[in-house]
């Protein structure tokens, strides 16, 4: 992912509100589901790690991002972007 291309899906997610958060059950085989479920029909999301968690989110992102085949796109504070790539006739967001 270039640098421009990090730049416009910052931007995009920078008016979302996360669909997930992350507790002190850290991260379960549900929620990583999930949200596997969640980049497939949308292509980006953000996650919020709430205050209870005693995981590092940059860490928690890596993981994720692994888990589920997408990209972190930024961590900033507790909030977590991803992004995957959707299928041809999922792709909703046409990167620069």
């Amino acid at each position: 992912m270039t640098t421009k291309q990090r730049a416009y899906l910052k931007s995009l997610a920078m008016t979302m509100d996360p669909i997930f958060q992350i507790g002190k059950n850290s991260m379960t085989p549900e929620l990583t589901q999930a949200v596997k479920e969640a980049l497939d029909a949308r292509e980006l999301i953000k996650l919020s790690v709430l205050k209870n968690c005693a995981d590092d989110p940059r860490e928690l992102a890596a993981m994720m991002a692994e888990r589920t085949h997408a990209q972190v796109v930024q961590v900033i504070g507790k909030k977590i972007v991803l992004y995957k790539e959707g299928k041809d006739k999922n792709k909703k967001i046409q990167l620069p």
